[in-house]
């Protein structure tokens, strides 16, 4: 994929949007993309998950 800002960099950061991790998996990082939707699962048991799901959104978009 492209640079940060690019079209894929962008389906990156909508498919976090929906799935943490999913944005990264697209990207070829599997293993980025593994901890990003553990955390977010661990996370969201007592309402903090937003914190990673966010983090996963950002760091898709900004990934070079």
């Amino acid at each position: 994929m492209g640079g940060q800002g690019s079209g894929g960099n962008v389906l990156a950061a909508l498919a976090s949007f929906f799935i943490p991790g999913l944005g990264q998996l697209l990207q070829g990082r599997l293993g980025m993309a593994i901890i990003h939707f553990c955390l977010a699962a661990a996370l969201w048991i007592i309402l903090l998950g937003w914190i990673i799901h966010l983090w996963s959104i950002i760091d898709a978009a900004r990934w070079n």
